[in-house]
């Protein structure tokens, strides 16, 4: 049976809020371990508190948010690497920033780690992930810090509701009311929901609970947020 591929955008405030979250990972590692007979996985990683502490400092000596976007890409790849590291794999070729390069190291290995493939500004991990997600026409698994999409800010609101499933043309509409800002925290980014959008790929955000991540692997029930038509 042919394996199906998965691209997972991990958060960096999953892999790296302010400390290293080694039992998350670890946990992370487990279930994508046990999922290996059915699935590849090409698993792109965010910047996290890295990539925002060399933003912040840029942004506060006035540098332009090019330069920012740039610091912030590379903590993505330093990310990736370290990740590659901890799943026990040496990249010996380094990690890939083309698609071509995911391509050819897909064919030999089931976990592929990357971080923002590009350095252009405006370039993120999630929108790196539905540029991979639309290459290899897989379904789209964002993992964030929180359950799923809400009405509202759930770290700032203590009423929200939870939204289970929304249109990829609605999740556009709130996605694109916001600004890009180098750094920026929402549940997926505004070049992404259009990527998503105009492909037509499923995505799925989920949070913490790595239950709901190997529950939706295993197509049994689970919490998180779905995109679709």
């Amino acid at each position: 049976m042919k394996k199906k591929v998965i691209v997972i955008s991990l958060g960096g405030s999953l892999i790296i809020p302010d400390k290293v979250e080694v039992n998350f990972l670890s946990n992370f590692k487990k279930v994508i371990k046990n999922n290996l007979k059915k699935y590849k996985f090409i698993i792109v990683c965010g910047g996290g508190s890295i990539a925002r502490k060399y933003i912040s400092a840029l942004e506060n000596k006035r540098t332009n948010t090019k330069l920012q976007s740039l610091a912030g890409i590379g903590a993505t790849r330093m990310n990736a690497r370290f990740m590659s590291y901890f799943f026990n794999a040496d990249p010996e070729k380094g990690i890939p920033h083309k698609l071509k390069d995911i391509k050819k190291y897909l064919r030999h290995q089931d976990v592929v780690f990357c971080g923002a493939l590009k350095y252009k500004p405006n370039q993120t991990s999630d929108s790196t992930s539905s540029e991979i997600a639309k290459k290899f026409k897989a379904d789209f698994i964002n993992l964030t810090d929180v359950d799923g999409l809400y009405d509202k800010n759930p770290k700032k609101f203590k009423k929200t509701k939870f939204i289970s499933k929304i249109t990829w043309k609605n999740f556009n509409s709130i996605a694109n009311k916001m600004k890009f800002k180098p750094g920026q925290h929402f549940v997926l980014d505004q070049k992404a929901s259009i990527i998503i959008m105009r492909n037509k790929i499923t995505t799925y955000i989920l949070g913490k609970n790595l239950n709901n991540l190997n529950n939706l692997l295993k197509e049994k029930k689970f919490k998180g947020t779905i995109i679709s038509n």
